[in-house]
């Protein structure tokens, strides 16, 4: 069965949280935290998470999906600042790109998009380094 746009899923900062929290998604698996800024990829970052600037999020897809398969991820939550557009178009990108492959991997994967992004994140967790890396948070004193 294919993935379509529909099928994207958002979560919110708390559940999120939570995941990192227990080191596995609701549903009790893997999960990979997909963070597609680019030169704005500054002032911190979810924890573990992997910084695939969205401008070479084609050309990562292949990398993408065998993290996935190595490391038997079943939820995958794709980020920026605001997780309005390149969140939502990466995320796009990925599910048209598992819908050509031949592979079982697609069979309950979830891909979620962060409401609110990183900065709705910073504001809530920004300052706790058990779940944010490299805060700074003069960066965001002001806002995004």
């Amino acid at each position: 069965m294919s993935l379509t746009v529909a099928d994207l899923k958002y979560l919110d900062s708390a559940q999120l949280y939570q995941w990192i929290k227990q080191n596995a998604s609701s549903s009790g698996s893997k999960f990979l935290v997909v963070d597609v800024r680019d030169s704005d990829y500054v002032g911190g970052h979810i924890r573990g998470g992997l910084n695939v600037p969205s401008s070479t999020v084609k050309s990562q897809l292949e990398p993408l999906f065998n993290r996935l398969l190595e490391n038997d991820v079943k939820d995958v939550v794709f980020h920026c600042a605001l997780s309005q557009q390149r969140a939502p178009s990466s995320a796009t990108l990925f599910i048209r790109y598992l819908n050509q492959q031949n592979s079982d991997l697609t069979k309950g994967l979830r891909i979620w998009i962060l409401k609110g992004g990183f900065v709705k994140w910073q504001e809530a967790y920004g300052e706790d380094d058990s779940v944010t890396e490299a805060y700074e948070k003069d960066i965001w004193r002001y806002g995004y």
